[in-house]
């Protein structure tokens, strides 16, 4: 098995665990479910830098990457700095990410929130809506397209938009469809977890305009940015490039300045 396939399955056994303990009604019932949703699309299509910046402790290729700051600190920093929106881990073994980071993210910020996690069940949707989150991810490699328009439609019903994560064209032909709000190009291989930005390049003109194109993973300077600009790319999405600083919201805030 490569590495996705281990993830899904043990996300599928942590979730018919977590069905079994608190039920929906419970989801439902919190403070944050009806709450009104930022949108991360339209704040992506009037920016001028388009940066989604991350929270992420670690992730299976690189280990730790940074543990030593709170949620607070990372979420606050990248509101100051200017981002559009931010990328919360909510996967524990993998990522070493949880739920409260994301309810911790919502409490100090104001900005879009995505909620990034292999979701595979409305469940989860559920939690990302009663945990703070505007936006979900929904990744192409591991459903089907029926699942992907099943989970889309019951996203948009909750109120909360859908970007939807793919690699190569096969991906992006089973995807489209008009519950998507954004389409998102990763540029890590997820079962080699190799990195290339031809991926995004590649996949540009393919992407109908009605969807907004974030670029996804291995972006580390504004050349990058400049470039993928030109094949209409209106979001990036930045982990590691300023998880891995003594200081997340200064880094990002640079890097945008520079933008």
């Amino acid at each position: 098995m490569d590495i996705l396939e281990k993830i899904i399955v043990d996300k599928r056994r942590e979730v018919k665990l977590k069905k079994s303990i608190i039920p929906v009604s419970q989801l439902e019932n919190s403070v944050l479910f009806n709450s009104r949703t930022n949108s991360l699309s339209k704040l992506l299509r009037n920016s001028t830098s388009g940066i989604i910046a991350e929270h992420k402790r670690k992730s299976p290729s690189k280990q730790t990457i940074n543990s030593s700051f709170t949620v607070e600190e990372v979420a606050k920093g990248y509101q100051n700095a200017g981002v559009c929106g931010i990328s919360v881990l909510t996967d524990m073994k993998y990522f070493g990410g949880s739920l409260d980071d994301l309810l911790l993210a919502r409490a100090s910020v104001t900005i879009p929130l995505l909620r990034k996690e292999f979701i595979i069940d409305e469940y989860q949707l559920l939690e990302a809506k009663a945990h703070g989150a505007d936006v979900i991810l929904l990744i192409a490699a591991v459903l089907t397209r029926k699942e992907i328009k099943h989970l889309s439609e019951f996203a948009q019903s909750l109120g909360l938009e859908v970007l939807l994560e793919v690699h190569n064209e096969e991906e992006l032909y089973k995807v489209i469809m008009p519950s998507l709000n954004m389409i998102g190009v990763n540029n890590r291989n997820l079962k080699t977890f190799e990195v290339s930005l031809n991926y995004s390049k590649e996949l540009a003109d393919l992407i109908p305009n009605q969807f907004v194109k974030i670029s996804e993973s291995g972006i580390s300077n504004i050349s990058d940015i400049k470039e993928l600009q030109t094949f209409g790319y209106q979001g990036f999405l930045i982990g590691e490039n300023f998880m891995k600083t003594n200081n997340t919201g200064l880094a990002a805030k640079k890097f945008i300045k520079q933008l």
